[in-house]
């Protein structure tokens, strides 16, 4: 049974994007999952939460309740955390970023991922003596990957794209397990990246299938990593072309004029959206 998600994060209003994902999403399957990606709960607003509803309910879109809420899923998160801290996968950061963007530019060959230059791996090389006592100091840090640990345990992956990518990948899709460097995935203000969240979540939710737009095609080899090295299983994939301006820019939460709730308060109505959207 192919079980897809739609993931928004409530931190605005769903835009024309986010519908494309969830009308795909919804004709994949017999199951449609909306989880509210709603880590960082500084940003996240109940309204926002409740327009996202309201809006796919405007659609003619419904979805399996009960919505599941990342908020409620940290000790899940701590769990997946800890199983990688006993194969000595991670290891603190105590960089800030200002830190790192020195220690980059003082490089003369930075190697670059998809989110601009890699972490150069400063506190990978402290001792275990060096490590507790910054700790013990209260000194504020991270938990990174250690990507290159990762990628020997892991071995060679793959994953299925049934999409496509940015450049126009389908089909078996090699990983790069080292394609982000050694990524953050916890923080002491936010308890789970998002990579490590999303391969908890769709494993707990059983998801066989994600939707999602291309811009996030990239961030599919950190989640093969995260979900081999936490014996997961893999879901296949869909990313689709992101819908873009007349000037050819991707459409972002700043951009209100997109959003599905001023187009109805245009007078504009599902059909001609959808038909804006796959016509």
């Amino acid at each position: 049974m192919i079980v897809t998600r739609f993931a928004p994060s409530p931190t605005g209003y769903l835009h024309l994007g986010h519908a494309f994902a969830a009308i795909t999403a919804a004709q994949a399957g017999k199951r449609f999952l909306v989880r509210i990606e709603d880590i960082d709960t500084t940003r996240c607003r109940p309204q926002f939460e409740a327009a996202i509803f309201e809006d796919l309910a405007w659609f003619g879109l419904d979805w399996e309740r009960p919505v599941l809420r990342q908020s409620e899923r940290f000790d899940a998160y701590r769990a997946a955390l800890a199983k990688l801290q006993e194969q000595a996968l991670l290891y603190p950061c105590f960089c800030t970023r200002a830190e790192i963007a020195a220690e980059i530019a003082r490089a003369s060959e930075a190697p670059h991922g998809p989110e601009g230059p890699v972490y150069p791996g400063t506190c990978r090389h402290l001792s275990t003596e060096q490590r507790q006592a910054r700790i013990t100091s209260g000194a504020p840090y991270a938990l990174r990957l250690d990507s290159q640990k990762a990628a020997f345990i892991a071995g060679a992956l793959t994953f299925e794209e049934q999409g496509v990518g940015p450049k126009d990948e389908h089909g078996v899709i090699t990983v790069d397990p080292l394609l982000f460097g050694d990524v953050v995935l916890a923080r002491k203000e936010t308890s789970a990246s998002y990579h490590l969240s999303v391969a908890v979540d769709d494993a707990f939710q059983g998801v066989t299938l994600v939707t999602r737009g291309n811009d996030l095609f990239s961030a599919t080899h950190i989640q093969r990593v995260l979900q081999t090295l936490l014996g997961l299983p893999a879901p296949a994939y869909a990313h689709h072309k992101l819908i873009l301006d007349e000037n050819g820019k991707k459409f972002s939460k700043r951009d209100s004029a997109v959003t599905l709730r001023d187009l109805r308060a245009n007078g504009v109505t599902p059909d001609q959206i959808k038909a804006r959207l796959f016509g």
